[in-house]
Parts: structure tokens; C-alpha cells; sequence
């Protein structure tokens, strides 16, 4: 798919597949949100997918449903909540549609040998396409990691959750070649199947890694770095404020001391969680509206960095900067640095980790210790952004080549 209308189609399936029509949402809800009309929407998935969005999105439940079926011990009633179905008879009705079975016939099917049992929480396979340097990611995330809310030890990530306002919390592993898995400890299972897509969000599991490394194997810079780490994949994000507040806080601190003054944050203004103490978790990270008028003194912020929190918090708490990926990338670029407080590396390092492939946070200052590593000499911060031209549009997968090499 080439062109404007194509990014829209790709924009408006994140949408639907995350569910943009849960809920008794309209095709005109998805629409509205990337500029356009219902009608001129289903044209655009019908030209470029062959279904209308309600079709995709059902497609979308049932395929999610049959892995429930065979890889886990719920009901055929809780998997129909749970893959976002309104009812049984709904669920019963397209899952016939697209398998020519009954669920339970379904069921009946599984492999005993090969099924996940749900004990201690819900265990899930996620499959990917190629290669994920799953050490990498870790060591990324770890580094980056929001006491209370995330921890990563022994080769697991570990997070709260919240589904539907009720506290949870999600474990994530290798589980072998092209799999993750994941172990969901949930209040509840309804709308389990956006909690799947924001793992793969998180770990970036859709990414088109072999067009990435073919167009950036070719630049001498990266050709190595390309050869040898054929799995790495941009870190993506659970949360995109969480994401956003974490890197407002990073502003000019080093990690390390990013890491803690989050952490305190999270004391301070989260949510607490009691029983998650032995996976290292205690609370789930503060909303939006909390953190509007939240009292962060004290934990370590200077009064410019607390006051572009509570700017970027408010702007998102009133829908006025829009963190949903409906935005193309230069949309959201601008709206996000124009946010008092916040600027092109904000901007970009967000929408870098929200999946935006060409998004590349030129001013950091990690990048252009990268490439004086590449290049053997010293490089000026204004020369870095030109570049980055030639890595267009993967700019954001060479950025993690870039953080790698220092």
C-alpha cells in the first residue's frame, strides 16, 4: 500500500484491532478520529483491505477467541467477553461465520499435548515474524523501568495493569522461536484482547524487520550493526503518557536518575496494588487527571520539569493532544512540542516508541555519541538530524542501532 490513503488504512486497522468498535461504537467513531466519514472510510478498507471495518473487527475477536480455545481452560462464555464480544449468540454466530464450527467443536479439536493450562494466572502465546533480540529489549526496558509499576529480572517483564479501572498485572517471556509468553493475572477477562495487542505494541512484534534491515544494509554506518543484530526492534510503549512523563522527566538527567525521580512519582501520585510485592510491583501508574493537579514537590524535580508534567498531563486529560495513534507522525511531532515544556526531542522520542517508524530524536545526545563511534570523529549536534536523512523512512530502527553501538 502506497500514499496518504494507505497510512490511513494502516492507522485505522491499529484503531479497529484495538478496539475503536467495542463497545457499540460505530464505524463513524473510528472515522471521525482520523478525519474522515464512515462511508469514505469502508471505501478505503474495502479498496486496500477487501473488508469493512466491522468486518475486521469481528475477524479480528474470533481469530483472538480460537487461540483462547485452544490454549486455555475458560469457558466458551468468559472467551466471548473476553475477545470483546457484546454476546454468546454474537460470538457463537461469527465464530461459525469464519470457521465453519461451533466454538465448542472448536475446543474439542485442541491438541491436549500442546495446550497452555491456566494456573496462576492466564497463559497466552504471541507469535512474531523473524528474529527478537530478546536480551536487548530486556537490558532497554531494565534500564528504563518505573519502580513499582515495571521490573525486569531473571529474563522476565513484569507490569501492573489496569483493565476497565481494576488492577491487574502481565508477565512476558521468551517461550522459544517466534513466540512470547505471556502470563495475565487480571481482575477480569473482558477486553483481554487489547491487552494481547498492547504487548505486541510493547515489544514491537509487528514490526517489518527484513525491509528495515534491507534498506539500512546498505548504509556503511549501519551495515554491521544490521548483520549482527538482525533481531533488534525498537522498544515500543504500554502507555504512551507514561511513556511521555518518563521522558519529560529524563530532560537533560541521566537514566539512572530518571529511574528514580519516576519512581517516586509513582509513590507519590500512583495508584498502590497490594499482593504483587513478589513480582516487584506496587502500584499502577498515575492517570492523567491525577497527575494535573498532583503535589510533586520534593521528589527531586525542578519547577519547569513539575510544570510541563502537569501541561502535558492536562493536554492529554483534555483529549486537546491525542496519544491514540490516529495522528500522522508530523501531526503528532508538532502537538506534542507544542506542549509547554516539551520539545522536538520529547516529541520525537515519544512517537519513536509509539510505533512511529521514521521518528528519530535528533538532539539525543545518545545518538550522536553513536555515530562518533561509527564514524571514528566528532560530530556536531546540528549535523546529526542530516544524517539521519539518508535513513528514511526506518530512521527510528536505525536510532536503536545508533543506542546500541555506544
Amino acid at each position: 500500500m502506497t500514499g496518504v490513503s494507505s497510512e490511513l488504512v494502516c492507522r485505522g486497522i491499529r484503531l479497529v484491532v484495538e478496539g475503536g468498535l467495542d463497545g457499540g461504537h460505530a464505524e463513524g467513531a473510528v472515522a471521525a478520529r482520523l478525519g474522515l466519514s464512515a462511508r469514505h472510510l469502508r471505501r478505503l478498507f474495502q479498496d486496500q483491505v477487501g473488508v469493512t471495518p466491522v468486518q475486521l473487527a469481528r475477524s479480528s475477536r474470533a481469530h483472538f477467541a480460537r487461540r483462547l480455545l485452544d490454549d486455555t481452560d475458560l469457558s466458551v462464555t468468559e472467551i466471548a467477553f473476553a475477545s470483546g464480544f457484546g454476546s454468546l449468540r454474537q460470538f457463537n454466530r461469527t465464530v461459525h461465520q469464519i470457521f465453519r464450527a461451533a466454538p465448542r467443536e472448536l475446543r474439542a479439536r485442541r491438541r491436549n499435548a500442546d495446550r497452555l493450562v491456566a494456573d496462576g494466572g492466564l497463559p497466552l502465546r504471541l507469535s512474531f515474524d523473524g528474529a527478537l533480540d530478546w536480551d536487548a529489549m530486556l537490558a532497554y526496558m531494565a534500564t528504563r523501568a518505573i519502580k513499582g509499576v515495571e521490573h525486569v529480572a531473571g529474563g522476565i517483564y513484569r507490569r501492573t495493569v489496569s483493565i476497565a479501572g481494576d488492577p491487574g498485572a502481565i508477565e512476558v517471556a521468551m517461550a522459544g522461536p517466534g513466540q512470547l509468553r505471556l502470563i495475565a493475572h487480571l481482575p477480569h477477562w473482558n477486553g483481554l484482547i487489547h491487552v494481547v495487542q498492547q504487548v505486541r505494541h510493547l515489544f514491537n512484534l509487528d514490526a517489518d524487520l527484513p525491509a528495515a534491515a534491507a534498506a539500512l544494509h546498505r548504509d556503511p554506518l549501519l551495515a554491521a550493526s544490521i548483520r549482527s543484530h538482525d533481531g533488534l526492534r525498537v522498544p515500543g510503549v504500554w502507555d504512551p503518557f507514561e511513556v511521555g512523563v518518563r521522558a519529560i522527566i529524563g530532560q537533560q538527567v541521566s537514566v539512572a536518575g530518571a529511574s528514580t525521580i519516576a519512581g517516586r512519582l509513582v509513590e507519590r501520585a500512583g495508584t498502590p496494588v497490594p499482593g504483587l510485592t513478589p513480582f516487584g510491583l506496587t502500584h499502577l501508574f498515575p492517570a492523567p487527571g491525577t497527575l494535573v493537579t498532583a503535589d510533586l514537590t520534593g521528589i527531586g524535580l525542578t519547577k519547569t520539569r513539575v510544570n510541563a508534567i502537569r501541561s502535558f498531563a492536562t493536554a492529554v486529560d483534555a483529549g486537546s493532544l491525542r496519544l491514540d495513534g490516529s495522528l500522522p507522525l508530523e501531526e503528532l511531532v508538532r502537538a506534542t512540542a507544542a506542549v509547554p515544556g516539551l520539545g522536538p526531542w520529547t516529541a520525537n522520542y515519544l512517537a519513536l516508541r509509539m510505533g512511529e517508524a521514521d521518528a528519530f530524536p535528533a538532539g539525543d545526545l545518545g545518538l550522536r555519541r553513536g555515530l562518533e563511534r561509527l564514524t571514528g570523529t566528532a560530530i556536531a549536534a546540528r549535523d546529526v538530524a542530516g544524517i539521519a536523512e539518508r535513513w528514511r523512512p526506518w530512521r527510528a530502527q536505525a536510532a536503536i542501532h545508533l543506542w546500541l553501538s555506544q
